[in-house]
Formats: C-alpha cells, structure tokens, sequence
C-alpha cells in the first residue's frame, strides 16, 4: 500500500502512497495514520497525513529511523478497522461582502455567481485532511467546472470562516489567515473550537456538503451563538 518510505531529516519517516489523488488513495493513508497511532508504537511523537503521504515524527532518545521503518513495513493491514465518519452539512452565505473573488472566479470558469453557486452546494465532499492552520479541512473533489489556480498575489488576511475553492479542491478558514484560495462565501458555523474533547467539527474521512444562506440568516446564525 505504500509505496516508499524515505528518510526526513533526522528523525522523521516519509511515507509516500504514490502521486494520485483521490479518495482511495487517501483512505489507505488515514487507514495507516489511526493505526499507527492506536499502537501508542515506542518512540514515535507525531504523525502527520496528507493527501497521499504521511510524516511519522520519532524520538531519536528512544528509537531510530530503521526501527519505526520495519514496524510500519510490517503493518498486518488485515487487522485495519472501518474508518469512522460523520456527515457534516455547512451553511455559506455568498452574498457579495463574503465572496472576494467571485467575479475573477466567474472570469476563470465562464460562468455566473447563480451557476458557481450551484456547482458548489450540489455535491458532498470528502475531507482529505486538515492542517495549514489548525482544523482547516480540505475537501475534494470540486466539480471540474469550477476549478481553477489559485490567486497571482496570496491575500495577508483572509476572513475566519471564508470558503474557498483551488483546484480540485475547496476548504473552509477557521481563523483569520494568509492565503491564496479563491474566496466565494463565508460560513458562521464554528469548524474548529477550544473545547479539548472535541476540537474540530470536521475530521479526514469526513463527508461535507454545503448549503446556501442568506446574509439575513448568517446574522441570525452568529446571534445564536
């Protein structure tokens, strides 16, 4: 299932699952994340996925390069459990004070705000992984109308909340942040909290789908909370 394993730095192991992605890929990657972890394996402090990689971060004082790479080589997969996900359905607003570059967006793909739109919330999406800023969820895969690069100039500050569209990809700001994603609307549901028993709302192997609000509602949904 992996397809190399590299040396990173001194004490860290780079898994490569090959360079596709999908969803197949990335299940095979959270697969090996969730049981590497549920191991509690001697040594190892962090582990980081991503789409189609994943970083094992170990402790050189209790273990060494050549011993994490035989235990993760010699993983039964047999053993792997059903991934667990949920269902999350995220309001936007796309009203004009939300959606920053829905015009350049409209210039790209060829299409109108009410067509954009509609590509988006027509679909539910799989979340591949979170990182960049805490909980950030990245979600694939956007429908091939609506894809496209990401901005010339990356903005200093992008709002907390803002929906954004790269690629095959979309995700959702969950603080205020640099960024450089094509920013279309504004979701007022919290994504990532300070509740330590439960940090974000949206975890990998996840399915997203996206719903339309008006800014009236968006007030209203802030004003509950």
């Amino acid at each position: 299932m992996i397809k190399n394993i590299y040396n990173l730095g001194d004490a860290a192991l780079y898994c490569d699952f090959g360079d596709t992605v999908n969803k197949e890929t990335n299940l095979k990657v959270i697969n090996y994340f969730n049981d590497i972890r549920e191991k509690n394996i001697t040594g190892i402090k962090n582990i980081a996925p991503s789409y189609n990689k994943l970083i094992i971060y170990f402790d050189l004082e209790l273990t060494n390069y050549k011993k994490i790479k035989d235990t993760v080589e010699n993983l039964d997969i047999s053993t792997f459990k059903s991934i667990k996900t949920k269902k999350v359905k995220m309001p936007v607003c796309f009203d004009d004070e939300f959606a920053l570059d829905l015009e350049r967006v409209e210039k790209k793909v060829g299409l109108g705000k009410k067509e954009i739109v509609n590509q988006l919330i027509s679909q539910k999406y799989f979340c591949y992984m979170t990182g960049f800023i805490a909980g950030m969820p990245f979600l694939g895969d956007i429908k091939e109308k609506i894809r496209l690069d990401r901005l010339e100039t990356p903005r200093v500050k992008v709002p907390k909340g803002s929906v954004g569209i790269t690629e095959q990809f979309c995700n959702i700001y969950t603080f205020e942040s640099p960024g450089g994603w094509n920013i279309i609307g504004n979701s007022p549901k919290k994504v990532f909290t300070k509740d330590p028993t439960k940090l974000t709302l949206i975890d990998p192997g996840d399915e997203v789908e996206f719903f339309e609000i008006s800014k009236k509602e968006y007030s209203k949904f802030n004003e509950q909370k």
